[in-house]
């Protein structure tokens, strides 16, 4: 543990201007942008487990153990003692912990649990959270929350599995999934020829008759990114014979309570996201039962997709939020030329600037949710299917420059590893990675535009609601529209179309639903007619002071 109330007694010099040891954050409470958005998207209701999970996850032994766990990553083991192939993964007992504050905080079923009542946007609000201190046992909470739409394509398989995966109990032993207390399931799609083209699979399923949930196969084949490879179960897509790329579930054991012949070729030596495992795997007639119809596996597996492109999004936000919160500390703190950093005109430029940043793209993240939570609703459901390929593009693409820039905050001491920034700054980019890198969202938001023209139309009836409210957004609302309409070059042009569609809903909501400076402060400047995308240019004129009491913690 850091010592609270560090006491330097140095012979050569004395310690001070060094900002103290920050200790315990209260990730719900010291966040008022945070209870700000989820009251008024319609989760409020959840406030209180909201709070219980933010005062767990912010405690400073939570992000002490997410250092170690970043610091001790995991470790393969191919074999046992004995010589038998046991395919596992091990990890440092910081990482099991973390786990079991996740699953008992429903980071991985919040939504499923409160079905109908605003879950996925809850379950947006505690991704945001959990991130800020560890992103590495998300993964695995992530897909958990996303496979459950495909599971119940299938229902035997979701009567077995579903209730597995509702537990709040964690269980990290290996050992069939009847006998846990809990489970997890990730996901296995990627292969070395084709990355995000999963058309380009060449694993094959051979049909070996049926079991007690469903039709059984046999898979052989690679996969090159397997993500979180100590969950309970995997959706892998694989080609049949007939029918072609088809889904399965494929358990770490057989029903008859052998291993599956999961061959665990090596981990990724990654840049971030250490503590989390992702490894690349051999199948050679590993057992899988069919989930969904033959021949329907990207179909099958697309919710599963959608829901970790909106948890992409929220733990952007997230990301970006605790890198504000430490660059607030910092500043705070640390004076230069007779007056703390905080209050020098260019540094409040600059924090305003990236505060403006998180709350938009908090904001942004949990109308999406909400949308999904209200799919009942055609033009909520519309809007979902367009703003979650939106809000993954964008939050995962501004958060790598705004963690840089509150890194720069701190000068040299965020830039060694005793900083929890170097880990955020590492864990920046994989969010706009995976599940989609930025072209593949453009290319999405394309085929919604030639397909589901009333996606396009439920998101300008979004933004067309806060007409009116702000000069710059009406003319932002115009350019939008013509950029839309103008079909030459539009495939080149969707990274651009894509990021005015989302500076305009984010504007779109702080107008409608945000305090005046944030606002403000936001479509002059995002808006505006010299928006460069560097942090510290905001024009003047505008409520520095309200923008940044507002995000300071407490």
């Amino acid at each position: 543990m850091k010592p609270r109330d560090p006491i330097a007694q140095l012979p050569t010099h004395d310690v001070f201007n060094m900002p103290p040891h920050m200790g315990d954050q209260d990730l719900w409470a010291d966040d008022r942008a945070l209870r700000h958005w989820t009251g008024v998207l319609g989760g409020g209701g959840h406030a209180g487990h909201l709070a219980h999970v933010g005062r767990t996850a912010g405690l400073d032994d939570t992000f002490e153990k997410a250092d170690q766990a970043n610091r001790h990553g995991p470790e393969p083991r191919a074999f046992d003692r004995y010589g038998m192939r046991i395919n596992a993964v091990e990890f440092h007992p910081a990482y099991h912990d973390l786990m079991d504050l996740a699953v008992s905080g429903r980071m991985h079923n919040f939504a499923w649990a409160n079905e109908g009542n605003a879950g996925h946007l809850g379950q947006s609000a505690l991704t945001y959270m959990f991130s800020q201190p560890e992103g590495g046992v998300m993964c695995p909470m992530a897909m958990t929350y996303s496979a459950v739409p495909p599971l119940r394509t299938t229902p035997k398989i979701a009567d077995e599995w579903i209730p597995r995966i509702l537990s709040t109990q964690y269980d990290r032993r290996d050992i069939p999934a009847p006998e846990k207390s809990g489970a997890t399931i990730g996901m296995f799609m990627t292969e070395k020829q084709g990355g995000s083209d999963v058309r380009a699979n060449s694993t094959r399923a051979v049909p070996v008759g049926a079991t007690g949930i469903g039709q059984a196969y046999l898979l052989t084949g690679h996969k090159f990114f397997c993500s979180a490879p100590m969950c309970d179960a995997f959706l892998v897509l694989a080609n049949t014979e007939n029918m072609g790329l088809s889904c399965f579930l494929v358990p770490r054991w057989r029903p008859d309570g052998s291993r599956n012949n999961l061959f665990l070729q090596r981990l990724k030596d990654k840049l971030g996201n250490r503590s989390n495992a992702s490894a690349e795997m051999e199948f050679q007639d590993t057992h899988g039962v069919m989930v969904g119809d033959e021949g329907r596996g990207i179909v099958t597996i697309i919710e599963m997709v959608t829901g970790n492109r909106l948890y992409c999004a929220a733990s952007s936000a997230g990301i970006m939020r605790q890198a504000l919160v430490q660059a607030l500390h910092h500043t705070s703190h640390r004076s230069a030329f007779q007056k703390r950093l905080i209050q020098q005109p260019l540094m409040r430029n600059v924090l305003a600037d990236m505060a403006i940043e998180v709350e938009g793209a908090l904001a942004l993240g949990l109308r999406v949710a909400q949308a999904l939570d209200n799919a009942d609703d055609p033009a909520e459901a519309a809007l979902a299917r367009v703003g979650t390929a939106v809000a993954k593009y964008w939050n995962c693409k501004r958060c790598p420059g705004l963690v840089v820039e509150a890194l720069e905050c701190h000068g040299g001491p965020g830039y060694v590893e005793e900083s929890i920034m170097p880990r955020l700054y590492r864990d920046a980019p994989l969010n706009s990675i995976w599940e989609g890198s930025g072209n593949i969202m453009g290319l999405d938001v394309l085929r919604a535009m030639g397909r589901e023209p009333d996606a396009i139309r439920a998101v300008m009836y979004e933004i067309g609601r806060a007409r009116g409210n702000d000069a710059n957004l009406d003319r932002a609302i115009k350019a939008l529209q013509a950029a839309l309409d103008d079909p030459v070059g539009l495939e080149g042009r969707m990274r651009t179309v894509t990021g005015m569609m989302a500076l305009t809903m984010q504007g779109a909501l702080l107008t409608r639903h945000g305090p005046p400076e944030v606002a403000e402060a936001f479509c002059a400047s995002r808006l505006g007619d010299r928006f460069c995308g560097a942090y510290g240019t905001l024009p003047g004129g505008l409520d520095l002071d309200g923008i940044i009491n507002r995000a300071l913690p407490g």
